[in-house]
């Protein structure tokens, strides 16, 4: 009995433990609730394959503190980098930091300046093609607009590559003979609802009226609409849009609140993002580029959405 127990013993340890990908992950702010999806998804992805351990950290919003992260992960041995990065424009030196290394990187969400001129081999991007989300929330305005009337704009942050591109479409858009849409005022609310509140807040108290409210996300559309409701305004006399399709975006839209949004998949580009480091950690060959489709939600869709 003691040979059969002590053989059964050694045959246990030779059986060897399942090799662990650690994977560093520095986010943009831990603040965000789009951002909070997208990590949720990176979690519940790891949590799936059982052999992938998640070092995540928060970058606050500085890209300093987001490079000292990268350099951190990669003294202490990561398999695979994952940044959503701060500052596109800022990636370079991170790049550059992780192909000296020699260990793989994925962005995710918001691109690396590289991605237009080319990506250094080892790096690779996850996200959704912006240019769909600022045309479907522009022409859904357009619409609901009869082609004509005037709006402001809700940007998120300046350096950020989605807020530009969305902003971006949008103009272009709203200048289209079909959609005659006066822009009176474009400013950065950051992504942020309570910003978005003051700032809306601000250009009624100076007189300013418009008919549609173009947010770059939703929790700034939310902000909009709490201060149009504050100021006495029906919610059936402006339009506001937004993008993202958070919860919050969703509940706002059952309240009446927001008439568009546009469903961005943060659940699945975590999840990707996490599968595309673990294939390139294990030397598989990946796209350099994965997109994940955007889809326009109104009220007669949202159900779909309603998670």
């Amino acid at each position: 009995m003691k040979q059969f127990l002590m053989t059964t013993a050694l045959c246990l340890l030779a059986v060897p433990a399942m090799a662990q990908t650690r994977v560093g992950v520095s986010m943009t702010s831990f603040d965000n609730p789009f951002l909070t999806i997208l990590l949720n998804g990176m979690r519940g992805e790891a949590a799936k394959a059982g052999t992938v351990e998640l070092l995540a950290e928060d970058a606050q919003l500085d890209p300093s503190k987001q490079l000292n992260q990268v350099q951190n992960f990669i003294a202490n041995g990561v398999s695979a980098i994952i940044v959503n990065a701060v500052d596109g424009d800022a990636t370079a030196a991170i790049t550059r930091a992780a192909s000296d290394a020699g260990i793989p990187l994925v962005y995710v969400n918001h691109p690396p300046a590289e991605l237009d001129s080319g990506m250094t081999k080892g790096t690779a991007f996850v996200g959704s093609d912006e240019r769909q989300s600022g045309t479907m929330e522009a022409q859904a305005a357009c619409k609901l607009m009869g082609g004509k009337g005037k709006a402001v704009i809700l940007m998120g942050p300046l350096e950020n590559h989605a807020a530009l591109v969305r902003t971006k479409d949008v103009e272009d858009n709203f200048a289209k003979p079909d959609c005659n849409i006066e822009i009176l005022e474009k400013q950065t609310a950051n992504w942020n609802r309570t910003q978005a509140q003051d700032l809306v807040s601000s250009w009624m108290t100076a007189g300013l009226k418009f008919d549609a409210v173009i947010a770059n996300n939703d929790e700034m559309a939310i902000g909009a609409a709490q201060a149009l409701k504050a100021g006495g305004i029906s919610m059936k006399d402006v339009v506001i849009a937004g993008i993202d399709a958070t919860p919050d975006g969703i509940a706002a839209m059952k309240a009446g609140d927001l008439d568009i949004t546009v469903f961005q998949n943060a659940t699945k580009q975590g999840e990707v993002a996490v599968q595309t480091a673990v294939k390139m950690a294990a030397g598989e060959d990946t796209e350099q580029t994965l997109w994940v489709p955007f889809e326009l939600v109104t009220p007669e869709n949202m159900a779909s959405y309603d998670k």
